[in-house]
Formats: structure tokens, sequence, C-alpha cells
């Protein structure tokens, strides 16, 4: 009775029929225990503002928490940040995105499409305040501080018990995973809040016997912010529609049917997107999912149940977090989720699968936990804070009846109160030492690195004294460009100032350069801060052509080859090589085309015959004369399927040969690729 009790102040029913217990009657009420202490007229007064004072701790110290240091920490812009921010300021000015479209649904960005919530949200900003690295993080951050409080009051209408609100939000305030998701310009910042107003909308409507137009609109329209607002809604939200099957009875089947029947209208813009955008939205999902078509039915099931497990895995949860390098701000080593939070959640699930598994409500949040980890576990990685951004705020809604069950029976157990004080200590400490963690590595080397924080000081403003115009923007990768763009709009600069190389298009003579093309030497580099280089363009770009025949032949070495490499894990290796020609190897340029000379690879099976399309490419760096040696850096994609493989690594000559076609040896390593 001591554990069934208290759940029953959740307020439903299977049938959604409020029930009335001796906890109901103080809903509105202090807890007894501190009313029954209450002495005189200070105590009385102390026991009517208590809840309201302890609220606005709470949200002030969120608010101070989600904004500290908000522009520093990270210090820079991610480029997934410049490229949001820009399309945002550039839809702010005119309705369009940076590549003319007129008010899109989806943003084409670095070969990928990023979802409109963000960008059009971020837009409205930037119309009220001008575009500023400030605003674009403040709507993550104040994302974030809404999503904890809005997580309060659904954990106080569930335990219908306002100190069990109170301790959730301060728990989402103090959790890493959703702090780390709130730091930054991306569109997942904003994934947890829609999670959680849709959970919101569904909690109203399960205290209903009969689903109004009003519940319709609201499930519909949190359906379509979690569709709309991150990529993994499109698998996520038509699950948790599916799910509201669960509450179906004989009065609620006309309102499930209405809200299915507007979302899937919802639909049809994003469905006409894809049909004449083919790929669009599908895109991504092939680079980075396991699923082929010449994979088979059992080995989709058995790589689905590894990564489903894996997402579960409670190393990642409670220690080290997302093991991605390029992940957020993630701090390694940190875990994602609190101790007591998961203890909480842990025990909350158990108290609902025991004692309340008919009520329709709590089937729904264990239906959504479970669910929750599905688009994730579709992909190549594991545990991927951002495609598990739903996870961590049902894992909140469960620890409801934990809370529910320790506040219930502290009221008359001093035992009681005693371990939940603990826990309360316990988050608060382990909360405390998270932030100190974040905010000690706010200068790391890696993370200056992932958000380019040099990259403003040292190349924009540099190649902007320079006086040289126009600046050209020289990419290895499809992305850098967005960051002059970006930084260009802060300062105010025309962009007819930049203009962005086609990739076989090498810049005038003389030509100021900000480049990512960081294999390729250049003789007058003004400024470099790892992967951008500002230098002055040769004044004489050579003529290239086919080398002679004699020229074909290199001695090549690469001695710390490891000897197994997990499947799909990239190689990062130094090569050694040797021009062993008659002739001078010239160094990469732009202007090279087809002519350019590389390091390459290929992947062979025991018979010496190709086995994968996986393939190395790496530009020589610099002109090598003949006898000389220069040591280049060099990666590669291990096969996708296991196997035992010969590595064979070779030079050619682009358009023209191989090295080895023409005679020379090839350098090859046997590497036994495996299972993750």
């Amino acid at each position: 009775m001591l554990l069934t009790a208290p759940l029953l102040v959740s307020g439903f029913d299977s049938k959604a029929t409020p029930r009335r217990s001796w906890t109901d009657e103080r809903s509105e009420a202090l807890p007894r225990t501190l009313e029954m202490t209450a002495q005189g007229k200070g105590s009385d007064s102390w026991q009517r503002y208590r809840f309201p004072l302890l609220l606005v701790i709470v949200i002030a110290c969120g608010l101070t928490l989600y904004t500290y240091q908000l522009t520093q920490n990270p210090a820079g812009f991610f480029i997934d940040e410049s490229s949001v921010a820009y399309n945002a300021y550039t839809i702010s000015q005119n309705g369009q995105d940076e590549f003319g479209n007129s008010w899109p649904l989806f943003f084409r960005a670095f070969g990928d499409y990023k979802n409109p919530v963000h960008i059009y949200l971020l837009a409205a900003l930037f119309k009220l305040t001008g575009p500023s690295i400030l605003t674009a993080r403040m709507l993550g951050a104040f994302a974030g501080v809404v999503t904890a409080l809005l997580l309060g009051l659904l954990a106080a209408r569930v335990s219908r018990r306002r100190d069990v609100g109170l301790l959730v939000a301060a728990s989402a305030f103090l959790t890493p995973w959703l702090f780390e998701l709130s730091r930054v310009a991306f569109e997942v910042a904003l994934y947890p809040l829609a999670v959680t107003l849709f959970l919101l909308s569904v909690q109203r409507a399960a205290t209903k016997a009969k689903w109004t137009w009003f519940d319709v609109g609201c499930l519909t329209s949190t359906l379509l912010l979690l569709t709309y607002t991150y990529s993994i809604g499109r698998l996520l939200a038509p699950l948790l529609a599916l799910g509201l099957m669960i509450f179906a009875t004989r009065q609620r089947w006309s309102g499930i049917l209405r809200t299915w029947a507007i979302y899937v209208l919802t639909l049809v813009p994003m469905i006409v997107f894809q049909s004449r955008h083919p790929d669009a939205l599908t895109g991504r999902f092939k680079l980075i999912g396991y699923i082929k078509p010449e994979t088979s039915v059992t080995e989709i099931g058995w790589e689905f149940i590894k990564h489903y497990v894996a997402n579960l895995n409670p190393v990642k949860l409670l220690v080290s977090g997302d093991p991605n390098t390029y992940q957020v701000a993630h701090v390694p080593g940190t875990p994602a989720m609190l101790a007591a939070t998961m203890l909480l959640a842990i025990a909350g699930a158990w108290l609902v699968l025991r004692h309340t598994l008919d009520n329709a409500w709590w089937r729904f949040i264990l239906y959504g936990l479970v669910v929750s980890i599905v688009p994730a576990s579709l992909t190549a990685d594991y545990f991927h804070m951002l495609r598990l951004s739903a996870l961590p705020v049902f894992l909140l809604v469960l620890a409801v009846p934990a809370f529910t069950w320790l506040c219930e029976l502290s009221d008359r157990r001093r035992e009681v109160r005693v371990l939940l004080a603990l826990l309360v200590f316990l988050t608060l400490g382990q909360g405390a030492f998270f932030q100190w963690q974040y905010h000690a590595r706010a200068n790391s080397p890696w993370r200056r690195h992932l958000f380019d924080a040099d990259y403003p000081q040292k190349i924009f403003d540099n190649a902007v004294r320079n006086g040289a115009r126009p600046i050209y923007l020289a990419d290895a990768m499809t992305t850098p460009y967005i960051q002059a763009y970006w930084y260009a709009t802060l300062k105010g600069i025309p962009l007819s100032e930049f203009v962005r190389l086609e990739p076989d298009q090498s810049p005038p003579a003389n030509a100021l350069v900000i480049s990512t093309e960081e294999s390729c030497f250049h003789p007058q580099v003004l400024a470099q801060t790892d992967p951008y280089r500002l230098y002055i363009a040769d004044a004489h770009p050579r003529l290239r052509a086919p080398l002679p025949n004699g020229a074909f032949h290199a001695e090549i070495n690469a001695p710390e080859i490891p000897a197994t490499v997990p499947k799909g894990q990239t190689l990062q290796l130094l090569v050694l090589i040797k021009n062993a020609g008659d002739t001078i190897w010239p160094g990469c340029e732009r202007s090279a085309g087809k002519f350019q000379i590389n390091l390459g690879s290929h992947w062979l099976n025991a018979n010496g015959q190709v086995a994968s399309k996986e393939e190395g490419r790496s530009p020589l760096p610099a002109d090598l004369a003949s006898g000389q040696q220069i040591t280049v850096s060099f990666s590669v994609a291990a096969p996708a399927e296991p196997g035992d493989y010969l590595l064979e690594i070779d030079m050619l000559q682009e358009g023209v040969s191989w090295f080895a076609t023409k005679g020379s040896r090839t350098y090859r390593a046997i590497i036994k690729v495996v299972d993750d």
C-alpha cells in the first residue's frame, strides 16, 4: 500500500477519470509535515511564500546557468551554427536563403538540408535584434530553460505535488545532456522542448474522456514541431502519433483519428519537397546509416539490436557520455545523465510496471521511452547524443513516480526525508561538478579547434585589414565558405568583396586567399589556424602536363599501420614517400586539375582483387625532387564488411596513370577488419 498510494496522485486511470484521494484535498497546499510544524505568524508567512520563493530561486539559477558565458563557452562559432545563423539572417532580410530560394521549407546546406523551425524562429529574432552570436545562442539557451520549467509543470500536474515539480525542474536544469544541447545554435537545441510540449498535450488529453478539437489541435501542432524541428522527428513523430492508440476508448477514437488525419496532412509539404528534390531528406540517412541495398534483413536486424542496446549503455549515460568527437560542446569523460536522476528513473519505471501498468498515461511514457531510441539505432554511430535528444526528457518524466513516492513517505517518515535530502544533495553536487568541468575546459585546444575559435581574429580580421579585394575563398570541403559569409555579415562587410572559387578554379596571381586546402604548400602564408590558411596566391601558376615515364617511380613506406581496425573506421596514417624517378614531382595547386599528383590506395582481397570501393586520396603537398622524400598525412576508411584485406598504397597522377601501372612498386599491408 505504501507503494501504490502515492501513484494514485497521478490523476489518471485507464479511462482517464480523475481519482480523488487524500492527497487531492491538498493538491494546492504545502506538504503536510510543514503545515503541522508551522508555528506562529512568522511561520505562516514562510509557509505561504516558501514555494514561490523556491521557484524564483530555481528559475534565477537556471537562467544564470544556461546563459553564463554563452558566447565565450564554447568560444568561436561552429560551422553549422554559422550556416543556421546566416540563413536566418538572409530570411530576416528578404525572405530568401543563401541560394536565393524564397521561403524554403528546408534549407540546403553542405550537401544536406536543414530543418525550418530553428531557422525561422531565429530569423524572427534577428529581425528584432539584428544578427549576433549572442542572439543565435540565446534561442537554444532559452529553449533549455523553458524545457526544464515545463518538465517541472508536467511533473506537478502528474503527481499533483508542487514539490515534485520543483525537484524535477531542478534536476532538468542540472542534467548535462540538456545543458550541452542548449549551448549551441543547432536545430537539435529546440528538440527537447518540442518533446516536452508534446507530452504536455498528451497529458492534458489523457485526463479527458473525450478529446475536443482543442485537444486535437494541441496534439497535431506539437507533432508538427517534432517532425520539422530535427531530422529524427521524421521517424519519431509518426511513432509517437501511432502510440496514441494506447489511449483508445470508444469515446476517444474519433479524436485519435482526427489527430492522425490532420497530422498526415501536415506531412504533405514534406512529401512534395522530397519528390521535387530527390534524396534531399533521405540522402543524409543513406550516408550515416548501415542499411544498404546489399544488406540482408538478418544483418539489419542484428545491427539494430546492437545499436539499440549500445544506446542504453549505462557507462555512456553515467560516466563518459557521447564518444563522437564532433558533437556539440560535449566534454569527453563527463556523463550525459546525473546518477540520482537515473536511479529515480529506474525506480519510477519499476513502480509503473509493478503498480500502474493499467494506467494509459504511464504506458505511453514507457512506449515513448522505447521508441525514442529507434531513430538513433538505425544509424552507424553509437550513443549519438543529438539523435537521442528525446531520451533525457522521457527519463526525467519517469523519475516522477519515484519522486512522488519519496515525497509522500517523507511527509510521515524521517528516514525517507533523509534519503530524499541525500538524493537532492547528490544531484546538486554532481551537477555542480559537471558545470566546473564544462567551464574549466572552455579553452581546451580541441574545443577551440572544433568551433573555429581563432578564425575571426587570425584569419578573417587579417584578411580584411590586408586591404586586397576581392578576398577569394578556396575550400577543400563544401562548408568553410560560410564562416566568411557569417563574419562578414556581423561586421557589415558586403559579400561582393568575397569570391568563392570553384573546385578547379585558380585564384588570380597575387590574390588574397582564405583556404582550407591544408595539403597544398603556399610560399606566402600570412596567417594559419587549422584548418584555415590565409595566403597570397602564386604570381605564376604552372602549366601541368603528364609526367614522363621515368618519373613514375616511388618508394613508399607506412610503418605504423594497425593490424586490426573496426569496420568503417577512418585510418589516419603518416606515409613516407621518396621520389625514385628522374623528374621533379610538382606539388598540389588548385589549377592542377586532372594532372594533380596524389597518394592513393585500394582495399584488396587475398587474391589481389579490389574488394572495397573505399579509397583514400591525399595530394602531394609540395614539389618533390628526384631522390627527395616527404611524409604525407593520409586517411582512408576501412571497408564496411569484416574480413582480411590488403591495403595497397600507391602514387598516381590524376587523369594519367597509377605509378604501379608504369612499373613502380606499391606498399601493401595486411589488415583485419572486425566488427565494432
